[in-house]
């Protein structure tokens, strides 16, 4: 029986703020801190705080999530200290002041994705290749965010961008206690330790592979808006570009279930991994080219939308039971967090020194190896 779609809204409304808060944040939350005159490594660092969080705080949270068995109640708690922590934006202008206040709003924010998508998971049951279907609504919040401010910032100061984050967080805050409670169905797996689930070498293979992926996406995240605004592109169109890549994300996602149940995750994952090697060459040697530009944006559909999507239902299926928002927790942590934040962090450098070509194309090469890992794993499959 398919699940009660009386509750779909509101898991669809917090990915909606969630999502709508990262597209205020990683296109334009570069440009903002360039306004307040931070240098390229200043930003590097500033950029890469939400994925360190994003490594640490998922596990300590999922942990407290599958250990008191109040999934639900971590999750309006770390919406509410976030919400909380993000006010200190309108008053930090220090490097410090600006790391520390992120740091804390990051710390509860990076928290509860991990344990939403293990709900959704949950809530969809046997269902779960439609996943893609609430999760678009994240996309299109994040679309309406990176469009309308785009436009705006044409005539208004980039010093607004903090407002349209608060609306945000008090979106999340409000949705966090909109979602429905779940069972957590008991698996045989239940009595093992999650360490012996995430050494099995399928396992490894899927995250360390997607840890590449989250390295390849960290210039992209970090100086991708300030890269295109420097070759002279107005900030509308900077919006209007990473709204491209979002849009078809969003379709990637509504044909999800056919793609998976056609070709399963595992070689999703490769074609994703292969189009990011040329998404991330078309950007850093093409950049004045806009036809490039707006083919390596549809891409995104497949580095992003496909990717995400598929790698979050290999999760699921490896991990089940008690370990389910452990299972999310640690994926996010090492993948989206590790990842991110050594991506973001070797951006700042890379770009100072070498420029956004040579940045671009270590991106290319992080993707590459990821997709040879992928193929790898596939390969050892074949042969037993």
């Amino acid at each position: 029986m398919y699940p009660d779609k009386n509750y779909h809204w509101r898991i669809a409304g917090f990915y909606f703020f969630y999502y709508a808060f990262i597209g205020m944040f990683a296109p334009y939350w570069s440009l903002y801190l360039k306004s307040i005159h931070f240098d390229a490594v200043e930003i590097a660092v500033l950029l890469s705080v939400q994925p360190v969080m994003r490594m640490l705080a998922p596990n300590l949270w999922g942990w407290l999530a599958d250990h008191s068995g109040r999934r639900l109640l971590v999750v309006k708690i770390a919406a509410t200290l976030s919400a909380v922590c993000y006010l200190g934006v309108f008053f930090a202008t220090s490097f410090w002041g600006m790391l520390l206040v992120l740091c804390l709003m990051s710390f509860f924010w990076s928290a509860s994705m991990p344990l939403v998508e293990a709900t959704t998971l949950s809530y969809l049951g046997k269902h779960s290749a439609r996943y893609g279907r609430i999760r678009s609504w994240g996309s299109i919040g994040f679309i309406i965010t990176v469009v309308g401010l785009g436009y705006a910032f044409d005539y208004i100061a980039i010093a607004w961008l903090l407002w349209a984050g608060l609306v945000c967080e008090v979106g999340i805050l409000i949705f966090s206690r909109q979602l429905p409670h779940t069972e957590t169905v008991a698996h045989h797996t239940d009595s093992q330790p999650v360490k012996q689930i995430v050494l099995q070498r399928s396992v490894l293979v899927l995250f360390g592979a997607c840890f590449l992926m989250s390295v390849a996406h960290g210039p992209y995240y970090t100086f991708y808006s300030i890269y295109l605004v420097e070759h002279g592109y107005a900030k509308s169109a900077v919006g209007g570009l990473w709204a491209l890549g979002v849009i078809c994300e969003i379709a990637v996602f509504f044909i999800m279930p056919w793609l998976s149940n056609r070709y399963g995750y595992t070689r999703i994952l490769l074609v994703s991994f292969a189009c990011a090697v040329a998404r991330f060459l078309m950007i850093g040697w093409c950049v004045d080219i806009i036809s490039v530009l707006l083919i390596a944006q549809i891409l995104h559909a497949a580095t992003f939308g496909a990717y995400h999507a598929a790698s979050v239902g290999l999760v699921h299926e490896f991990f089940k039971g008690r370990h389910q928002s452990k299972g999310q927790a640690l994926f996010g942590s090492f993948t989206y967090g590790a990842g991110g934040m050594v991506g973001g962090l070797a951006s700042g450098p890379i770009w100072q020194h070498y420029g956004a070509t040579v940045l671009y194309s270590c991106s290319a090469a992080a993707a590459l190896m990821g997709l040879l890992l992928m193929m790898w794993k596939l390969e050892m499959a074949r042969a037993t």
